[in-house]
């Protein structure tokens, strides 16, 4: 990997983990309005820590063992930074079932907020869609069978990957919706501070999940979505405690983010099933979309 090829992959990581993670900076800014400046301090500190090296760090890694589990946990940690040939080999080889199974969790992602949430119009077609939202089940359900039918003819592990995609997708929504579902009863001042904490805690391990899954849309290199991940969560929290109302005017970087979510996915979904993909269109598709979405959101402005 050359390093122009480097620079391009991490520029993308940290576009696309800054532009997914809006909503949780938002949330962030929100909650820790409310509270006092030394629980701010510790959200801001030792947070980040989590957030960089337990959260994105560690959950490339846990994916890796999850894909290679003869690996053990140490191989599968010393694969994710080896550059032994055999063991490079060995994570390359399991990749159509990391790919398919996080190429379902994105594609899921995307018709989720394309049905079910509320949101700005940016494209016409959105209203419509947001409208049948019922249909939501049934569309996510029909692209499942149709990836698990065609997986089944070359690969039985990669629809059961896309099957684990699929569950992830639920099992990370239902705690995020459930978080989600008590955040006015944390604004409101009653809870204690440890409970805002805890809070913010999982919301961010829900985002960090949908940041990772994506991450491996660009890369399969651990150490270099480590970086870029890093970078891009060291960028939202900068954006919780000094940027957080101008980004919130900028209406359209959600469909931006979720754009690009689909994007990644489907280029996921088609590398699974051994379809060429090169390593510069995820970041330069991120980028295309996020920036048209951001001139949209600029000229909604004036």
């Amino acid at each position: 990997m050359d390093f122009l090829t480097i620079v391009l992959i991490i520029f993308g990581l940290v576009l696309f983990e800054t532009i997914s993670s809006i909503d949780n900076a938002i949330i962030n800014a929100e909650v820790l309005s409310g509270m006092d400046s030394k629980s701010r301090k510790w959200f801001l500190s030792w947070g980040l820590l989590i957030a960089v090296f337990l959260l994105r760090g560690g959950l490339p890694w846990v994916i890796v063992w999850a894909v290679n589990p003869s690996l053990g946990p140490i191989g599968a940690f010393t694969a994710a930074f080896s550059g032994n040939p055999g063991v490079a080999q060995a994570v390359e080889g399991s990749a159509p079932i990391l790919l398919s199974g996080g190429g379902i969790f994105l594609v899921f992602l995307f018709f989720y907020w394309l049905f079910l949430e509320q949101k700005h119009y940016g494209l016409i077609g959105e209203r419509f869609f947001h409208r049948q939202g019922v249909w939501f089940y049934a569309v996510v359900s029909l692209i499942l069978s149709v990836v698990v039918w065609f997986a089944l003819k070359g690969n039985p592990l990669m629809a059961f990957g896309a099957v684990i995609g699929s569950t992830a997708f639920f099992i990370v929504h239902g705690f995020r919706e459930n978080a989600e579902a008590n955040e006015q009863k944390l604004l409101s001042g009653t809870s204690s501070v440890i409970s805002k904490l805890l809070y913010l805690e999982v919301i961010d391990a829900t985002f960090s999940i949908d940041g990772v899954v994506g991450a491996f849309a660009f890369t399969l290199s651990v150490p270099l979505i480590l970086i870029g991940n890093g970078i891009g969560a060291i960028v939202v929290r900068q954006l919780t405690v000094s940027n957080i109302e101008r980004v919130k005017k900028y209406i359209f970087l959600k469909n931006g983010a979720m754009y690009s979510i689909l994007v990644l996915g489907t280029i996921m979904l088609l590398d699974s099933f051994g379809f060429h993909i090169p390593s510069w269109l995820s970041p330069v598709a991120t980028a295309l979309i996020v920036g048209y979405f951001f001139f949209k959101s600029r000229k909604a402005l004036v």
